[in-house]
């Protein structure tokens, strides 16, 4: 038998290594090649009925069409969407499964002291719309603008209350902004969810409140709130005569509130792009357009890379705020 030295051992592991790495990027390639070959989950990390789920089940019934495979929604609500969010950054890198996740994906690493996941554990494909908090006072309230208003708490401290649609998201760290940036006496009253704290503000049981332009839009017309301004950087074509708070002399209210689709870290590029690529087809269409805007939405539909750079910028934005006003949820 012929004796076998170090040097061809070495060379034969190597060449081994050379092709089994050969066999694993042909794998991948002929996955992706035939992506997608099943069906979709796309998962949504709250309840049946929100905003979240509206759009995800909206979306995906084009999506379907778009790559000619079968796009279902799943939801799995718990945690304040980490349960969902988790389930995602855990799952196959192989593009069938899809998180539809919200601003609170770049806000709870700075909120919660341990995550079972990191936000780098999950790859973004494309944000589709852009969201806004309304803020809004009683309308039996002696004051008709922003200005009028602050005096008026700083007048009477201890006294007045603002609601938010529950602890730790955007109308939280956005009310407690507020009270930092301004110096104000403002009690928070947190609801589970904007429909809650929107019946709440309609009964006349809130001095203010946060809430996000979705759940109050059926009711712009409404004689029992005023509505004083509006966050994120530019005004909403709903409410073009709400002053965005930046306009009002508040920095730190310019990031708005998104939702958007993402993978898990370690999807192949090809299968990224293509689902991007679908999406913003899909978002260009008169009639998911229409329907954004309709729910008070600012349609977005942008590419992969473009939206890794907004989650990044977001992500540290949120922790200056978190840092700045205090927020912690544990």
């Amino acid at each position: 038998m012929k004796k076998v030295t170090r040097r061809t051992a070495i060379s034969m592991l190597c060449a081994a290594a050379v092709g089994m790495s050969a066999l694993l990027t042909a794998n991948v390639q002929a996955s992706t090649n035939n992506y997608p070959d099943k069906s979709i989950r796309i998962v949504v990390p709250y309840p049946p009925g929100g905003g979240t789920d509206t759009i995800a089940r909206m979306i995906s019934h084009e999506l379907a069409t778009e790559l000619g495979a079968t796009v279902w929604v799943e939801n799995k609500p718990g945690a304040s969407g980490t349960i969902g969010n988790q389930s995602v950054a855990r799952a196959d890198p192989d593009g069938y499964t899809v998180l539809l996740g919200i601003t609170a994906l770049v806000q709870a690493p700075w909120l919660y002291k341990k995550l079972p996941y990191e936000v780098s554990d999950l790859k973004p494909v494309s944000q589709v719309a852009l969201s806004s908090d309304v803020f809004v006072v009683k309308s039996d309230l002696p004051v008709n603008t922003m200005e009028e208003f602050i005096e008026h708490v700083k007048k009477n401290p201890g006294k007045y209350s603002y609601g938010s649609y529950g602890n730790g998201t955007s109308s939280h760290l956005h009310g407690e902004q507020f009270k930092v940036i301004n110096g104000i006496d403002l009690m928070h009253i947190p609801y589970r969810g904007s429909g809650p704290e929107v019946t709440a503000m309609l009964s006349g049981e809130l001095t203010s409140a946060f809430i996000d332009i979705t759940a109050i839009s059926p009711h712009l017309q409404s004689d029992k709130f005023k509505i004083l301004g509006v966050t994120g950087a530019k005004r909403l074509t709903s409410l073009p005569d709400a002053r965005t708070f930046n306009e009002m002399g508040m920095e730190g209210f310019n990031a708005n509130g998104w939702f958007g689709f993402f993978v898990p870290a370690g999807t192949p590029g090809p299968v990224v792009n293509l689902l991007s690529d679908k999406i913003q087809k899909v978002m260009k269409m008169p009639k998911i357009h229409d329907r954004l805007t309709d729910m008070g939405l600012i349609p977005v539909g942008n590419s992969s890379a473009e939206y890794a750079k907004i989650v990044k910028e977001d992500l540290a934005e949120y922790g200056k705020v978190a840092k700045e006003t205090g927020i912690r949820m544990d």
